[in-house]
Formats: structure tokens, C-alpha cells, sequence
């Protein structure tokens, strides 16, 4: 793709800053929870799903000032004034809190809203049984209740769907009574579980694990968790949407990430080199400029949340591009590989889904205007939105509001950086 395959009004120019990482504000807001003493938090992006983490540790016993939109104060201490949790719509909330209740010697049963109550939870229910928590579930759905204390001891995990519960347990478990081993069976999406690792080391809570090795870890229990001041970095799943639409249609800066950072996302890096596009890394910056794309092949088994991305630059690349992984699409907010290929076929972008060798294949080539849908889920229609940057002609997306799961903002920039290139 050449440069005048894209309208010059949709160009993009300009320098932007992503909102900070979703996944380290939550698991942030749940260590400062348990942390007896005040934390300061900064840098926060009060998306929905930041907002629905916060009105649950609120509901499990924290009080939280809003001082700004950036900054929150919380006053930890488990200590639950509820007997029902609705952690809204993510997946990360219902799989971490879920085990953090479970501490508690009272019934509490978690619940959540839209595509959430269809996403699978059984991976949680055996394991918190091997743990002492008394569990009733929804048929391997939302709502679930537990009643606790848990206690620790060994327990089995099935990692091979998501890292979530792995996170749950690693940050509840440190406050049970026993000592904890846990063994992982088929990790993925490992890079999750660096953050979480680090973020428990940020509050002073220690977990034995032979570092690359995800299969056991050792939590010795009766630990505190240590009240900080923490500012949160930037969200690279925000980023890499950013990234891929600077890739496919001008020259944008990204401000205030690394890729020394440990969110999975950074991997987008590698993708738009595999494709072509021009890249500057900085240390706290990346500058992404458009070249003529290539196909490329990619393995986002690790990163899920980039194939939205990856389908867009994708789609914007002469020939066929691979990536594999597509597994892991079925328990996300929508099933991201069917709805993908749904809504880019509207547009006239082919996608195969080759379930047998886990991948899937993309054909380059020039979209049409057509009126798609979000699925509400916020990147799918962000991926929709990054493609319309080729089109003079609008694509139409429905329930685009869906964004403010994670990124309130994301129209409103990518506008603000085509209008910098008008003026």
C-alpha cells in the first residue's frame, strides 16, 4: 500500500499518549486492597472497566478518594460490606477478585454484566474447591459464589484458557493461613503473569518461582501486602491500535511507553517491523511512520488482545499474512476470530480460520464502506476504525461506544491527530 491509497484528510500526524495499562491498574487496585495503609495511585485512565474495579474493592472493604482523574488514594483492608460483587464486563475483575472474596469467611457471590455472563469461569471452580472455599457456580459461568476462608495447600490449575485465575490466586494466596504450592498446567499468555509478579514485588509480597519456568510457584502464606505510591504506565494494547494506524496511514509518536515494559502488547513492535512499517524507539517513546506494508506471519498465542490489530495492519499488506494462536479468541468479549471475519468480509477483506493448525489467514487488499458492528467489543471496533483510515467513504460502526471498556478516548485522538495533519 502506497501512500495515496490513503485520503488525505485521514492522515495522521501528530503525537499522542495512550491511557495507562488497564491490567496494571487493576491488578494494583486489588494489591492495594489487601495492603493495610493508604497507596497512592497515578497515572490511572478511569475507563469502565477501572471504574468497575474500583466500586468492587470499595464493596470488599477499601475507601477510595478520586482526588483527579489521574490519581486515586485507597485505604486498604480486606473487609467485605457486601454479599454480591458485579465487576461489569471484564473478564480480569471476575477471574481476580473471585479468589481475593474467597479469603473472606462469608458468602459472596461475583457477578458481571453483558458478553461477561457468557465467558467461561470453570477453570476457577475445582481449584478454589482444593483450597477450602465452598463454591457454587453458574454452570461454568458467572454468577459464582464462594464462601471461604481459603486456606492454601497444593493445588492444580488449568492455565491453558487464560492467565487471569493464575493472577487471582498469586495475589489472594499470600494472605491464607497455609503456606501455597500451585502448579500450572499449559500457561499462556505468560507475559500477564510477569505483571503480576512484578506488581506483588512492588507491594513487598514474595512468590518462589524459577523465572521462564510458569509452571509452579511457591506463596508462603500470613504475608503483607505494603501500602506505595505507584504511577501507572501506559496501556501498549491501546498503544498498539495507535501504532498499527500510524502504520497504515501517516506518522504518529506514542508517548510514555517502553518496551522494556512486561505487558505482552510490546510484541506489536515485531509485527510492524515483519510488515514494513518504520519504526523509532526512544526510551519512552516510539514513533511509528508508514512504509509500503508486506505480509508477514506472527504467533499472538502469549498476546490474544493484538489480533485486532493484527488484522488491520494486516489487511493493509500486499499478500497473505498468517498469525497463529486463534484458540485463544473463543473466550474474549465476543468470539473475536468469527466476529472478525464477519464484519471484515462486509467490507470485502477475506479472513480464513484454520481451527485445525490454529491460524488465521488474511488477504490483503483495498475495503469498501459498509455499516459493520462493534459485537460490543471495544477492539473490535477499534481495529474497524484504524482500517476506515483507507476510505474516503465512512464505515459505519455500530455501538462504537463500546471503546470505553478500555480507551474512553480513542475517537477523539485519532481525530485530534488528522486534524493536526489538515492545519
Amino acid at each position: 500500500m502506497d501512500d495515496s491509497t490513503v485520503p488525505l484528510g485521514n492522515r495522521l500526524c501528530g503525537a499522542i499518549t495512550p491511557p495507562c495499562s488497564k491490567s496494571y491498574a487493576q491488578r494494583a487496585l486489588a494489591a492495594a486492597l489487601l495492603a493495610q495503609g493508604r497507596t497512592t495511585l497515578r497515572g490511572i485512565e478511569l475507563c469502565r472497566d477501572t471504574r468497575s474495579a474500583i466500586a468492587t474493592i470499595e464493596r470488599l472493604g477499601a475507601k477510595v478518594e478520586i482526588v483527579d482523574q489521574e490519581t486515586l488514594i485507597i485505604d486498604g483492608g480486606l473487609n467485605p460490606n457486601t454479599d454480591r460483587l458485579n465487576v461489569g464486563e471484564s473478564g480480569l475483575a471476575a477471574r481476580l477478585f473471585t479468589p481475593i472474596a474467597a479469603l473472606a469467611d462469608r458468602a459472596i457471590t461475583i457477578d458481571g454484566e453483558g458478553t461477561l455472563c457468557h465467558r467461561p469461569m470453570s477453570m476457577m471452580v475445582e481449584p478454589l474447591k482444593e483450597l477450602g472455599v465452598r463454591v457454587r457456580d453458574g454452570g461454568g459461568r458467572l454468577p459464582i459464589e464462594v464462601r471461604g476462608p481459603m486456606r492454601g495447600g497444593r493445588v492444580t490449575v488449568d492455565g491453558s484458557m487464560s492467565s487471569q485465575f493464575v493472577t487471582g490466586l498469586l495475589i489472594a494466596l499470600p494472605l491464607a493461613d497455609r503456606d501455597t504450592t500451585i502448579e500450572v498446567e499449559g500457561a499462556v499468555s505468560t507475559p500477564y503473569i510477569d505483571m503480576t509478579l512484578e506488581t506483588l514485588e512492588r507491594f513487598g509480597v514474595e512468590v518462589m518461582y524459577n523465572e521462564g519456568d510458569y509452571t509452579q510457584f511457591y506463596i508462603e502464606g500470613g504475608q503483607s501486602f505494603k501500602p506505595i505510591d505507584y504511577t501507572i504506565e501506559s496501556d501498549w494494547s491501546a498503544a498498539a491500535m495507535i501504532m498499527v494506524a500510524a502504520a497504515i496511514a501517516g506518522e504518529v509518536t506514542i508517548r510514555n511507553i517502553s518496551t522494556l515494559s512486561r505487558q505482552a502488547d510490546t510484541a506489536i513492535c515485531h509485527a510492524l517491523e515483519r510488515a514494513g512499517a518504520s519504526l523509532i524507539i526512544e526510551e519512552h517513546s516510539i514513533t511509528v511512520a508508514h512504509r509500503n506494508l508486506e505480509a508477514f506471519t506472527f504467533d499472538a498465542t502469549h498476546c490474544p488482545d493484538l489480533f485486532p490489530a493484527l488484522v488491520a495492519l494486516a489487511a493493509a499488506a500486499d499478500g497473505v499474512s498468517t498469525i497463529s494462536g486463534i484458540g485463544r479468541l473463543r473466550g474474549k468479549e465476543s468470539d473475536r476470530g468469527e466476529v472478525l471475519r464477519e464484519e471484515y468480509a462486509k467490507i470485502g477483506i477475506d479472513i480464513e480460520l484454520d481451527y485445525d493448525e490454529d491460524v488465521m489467514r488474511i488477504v490483503g487488499g483495498m475495503p469498501h464502506a459498509s455499516e459493520v458492528d462493534s459485537h460490543d467489543d471495544h477492539r473490535i471496533a477499534m481495529s474497524l476504525a484504524a482500517t476506515s483510515l483507507r476510505l474516503d467513504e465512512e464505515i459505519v460502526i455500530r455501538n462504537r461506544e463500546c471503546v470505553a471498556k478500555s480507551y474512553p478516548s480513542f475517537f477523539e485522538d485519532m481525530e485530534s491527530l488528522k486534524q493536526r495533519e489538515r492545519e
